[in-house]
């Protein structure tokens, strides 16, 4: 089975845990974590007991892989982070959820992170009324989404929010409307990240990525 995996299921595999990168298919028996939670290969069932330093890393593979960024991008959340004077390890989750492809996931309006990336970088979304084709993009309060009026991609959007609307989060407002539309009316804190990610022990990342 394990060489016939999708590569996206084998990085839950190997990382231990749900990363939802599948959208609806994570929720159901068809996820690779509830079939057989191992890591993937042959010797899947002999990993040993990780090292300080493997459990850090792999706290921050976590994060990267969950909100599909790339460790370029990753350092340059963290710096900015840093230079917060709040809690670095909480400024920096706050600032994967203000990402574009991620508030159009939790809108509801893509199942997925890749698919709300795709619809960002394929010039679906308007941000305050101006298009918006770079998924990495920092939203501030106040913007507001908007998805652009083709009658395919509306038509795409309201598939999505009829089959698996995600409960928008407190920072968040989404009205249903012609086209679909939402609003960030604060910006998010700890409590606000996804929940899927909230048992994250971001500590862990700031010790590896200040030693």
């Amino acid at each position: 089975m394990g060489r016939h995996l999708d590569p996206v299921c084998k990085l839950c595999r190997r990382e231990g845990i749900k990363l939802y990168l599948k959208g609806a298919r994570c929720d159901s028996p068809k996820c690779a974590i509830e079939r057989r939670n191992v890591a993937p290969g042959m010797h899947g069932y002999r990993r040993g007991k990780p090292s300080e330093y493997g459990l850090r890393l792999r706290e921050k593979q976590k994060l990267k892989r969950f909100y599909g960024i790339f460790e370029r991008q990753f350092r340059r959340y963290f710096e900015l982070a840093s230079r917060s004077p709040e809690n670095t390890g909480e400024v920096l989750l706050v600032i994967m959820e203000r990402r574009l492809d991620n508030i159009v996931h939790r809108l509801g309006f893509a199942p997925n992170r890749a698919g709300a990336r795709q619809l960002v970088s394929h010039g679906h979304v308007q941000v305050n009324g101006h298009l918006a084709r770079i998924p990495s993009m920092l939203l501030k309060a106040g913007d507001r989404i908007t998805i652009k009026n083709r009658p395919r991609t509306v038509q795409l959007v309201k598939l999505n929010l009829q089959e698996s609307p995600p409960p928008v989060p407190d920072y968040l407002e989404r009205a249903d409307g012609e086209p679909p539309e939402g609003r960030l009316t604060r910006l998010p804190t700890r409590g606000d990240v996804d929940p899927r990610i909230q048992e994250i022990r971001e500590q862990l990342i700031i010790e590896f990525c200040a030693r």
